[in-house]
């Protein structure tokens, strides 16, 4: 429940989720959080009269504590290390999912088909075909400027194909999704996702039995495995067209904030904020997929790891907005409802992370819906007369009896 009161009534450990102004207007940046300090109270009393406060606790997704710590923890007001990745493009969703869902299927089907033409090409021939890749990357940036769920919610229900194929399409669409969120510049969201496409293009020149090996990798191994990084600015530096700025991200992705990561050892902010971002996606990316080397985490699992590396592996701020933006339970995730029902999350709720617009698909026997239900959870729809429909864990998606995509293409 949601109950507006005056600033001057707010205490810490309040759950602030609405102003009484526009979130962009003042210095916070995450759009809901938590009241840890007097500071923050002494800043909202500088711009708002009154806030709108949670006064009833969320579900919580499960008992992993780093969970619930991601959900407590909410920024310090006007801290500049909080607002140091933050643009000033402000977007809104000019088509809703399911409207933006009929362009993004279009679009999506052209972009793998180019992604595929590409990688092809640069196996047969070790030539990058820049053109085709930027004509991909525009048409998914058009539509995550539309709506940013749409593609993501597509891209995870058909999600196939080589690992190194959709590892590049994921990374790419999860990349302009962030910079998006992080209210970029158009030209910027072109810029990630090209250069979260060409990421790795370099380990087509690795041996295949290294990249598929499942035990772990030698030294020896390890250090032909890091060479991927100088091939891909090979191809790169080799191709015409390439927007400046690109072969930087794709030169320090795999650097990290305390020094430890390569080639190069970088640290801190020698490490620009695009590199930082690409690396943090690539981790992500990597860690909730299929590899042949380790176990696949869930979305939560994986926001859970990189949440326990903020400040050591990538900067505290931007794997906390991150996290924001991905949110608890990512467009795309399978998830059993309090009735024993299965849905999909469809859109997030940008303000209260823990209640997405989400859509039946299974009945609680586990048997596909005839008609589909599409919940907003924010405005609590009622599962029965005592009780709202609330979310109560999340569910592997292979193992779904039906295959999403008969309800959504």
């Amino acid at each position: 429940m949601r109950k507006q009161i005056p600033v001057e009534s707010l205490q810490k450990g309040m759950y602030v989720i609405e102003l009484d102004r526009p979130w962009l207007e003042t210095p916070f940046v995450y759009q809901g959080f938590p009241i840890h300090t007097e500071v923050q109270i002494k800043v909202l009393k500088k711009y708002c009269k009154t806030v709108y406060i949670e006064t009833e606790k969320e579900y919580v997704l499960n008992s992993d504590t780093d969970i619930k710590r991601m959900k407590s923890a909410g920024p310090q007001a006007g801290n500049v290390a909080q607002t140091e990745f933050m643009g000033t493009t402000v977007y809104t969703n000019r088509l809703t999912v399911e409207e933006e869902m009929v362009n993004a299927e279009k679009i999506l089907g052209e972009c793998v088909e180019a992604v595929n033409e590409s990688f092809s090409r640069l196996h047969a021939t070790g030539e990058l075909d820049s053109v085709t890749a930027k004509e991909a990357v525009t048409g998914m940036t058009n539509s995550i400027e539309r709506n940013a769920d749409a593609m993501m919610l597509l891209y995870q229900i058909k999600k196939r194909g080589a690992y190194e194929f959709h590892r590049a399409l994921d990374t790419s669409i999860l990349m302009m999704t962030f910079a998006r969120f992080l209210q970029l510049t158009k030209e910027q969201l072109e810029l990630v996702g090209l250069a979260g496409m060409f990421l790795d293009i370099g380990k087509v020149k690795l041996p295949d039995e290294l990249l598929r090996k499942k035990e772990l990798l030698k030294p020896a191994e390890y250090a032909i495995i890091k060479r991927h990084v100088a091939y891909s600015l090979d191809y790169i530096n080799a191709t015409p067209g390439i927007p400046e700025g690109l072969s930087d991200i794709v030169a320090q992705h795999h650097e990290r904030q305390d020094g430890s990561g390569y080639p190069h050892g970088l640290r801190g902010e020698e490490i620009t904020m695009l590199a930082a971002m690409a690396g943090l996606v690539d981790t992500f990316s990597a860690l909730t997929s299929a590899r042949p080397y380790a176990e696949q985490l869930s979305p939560s699992n994986a926001l859970s790891y990189l949440y326990k590396q903020k400040g050591r592996f990538f900067p505290e701020a931007l794997v906390e907005q991150f996290i924001q933006c991905i949110g608890i339970y990512p467009v795309g995730s399978v998830v059993e409802m309090n009735t024993g029902e299965v849905a999909i999350v469809i859109a997030q709720n940008l303000v209260r992370r823990l209640q997405p617009r989400v859509m039946i698909i299974l009945d609680r026997d586990r048997k596909p819906m005839r008609t589909q239900l599409i919940l907003d959870l924010v405005k609590a729809p009622r599962a029965t007369p005592e009780e709202a429909y609330k979310i109560r864990r999340t569910l592997p998606k292979d193992a779904l009896p039906i295959n999403p995509e008969d309800f959504f293409i």
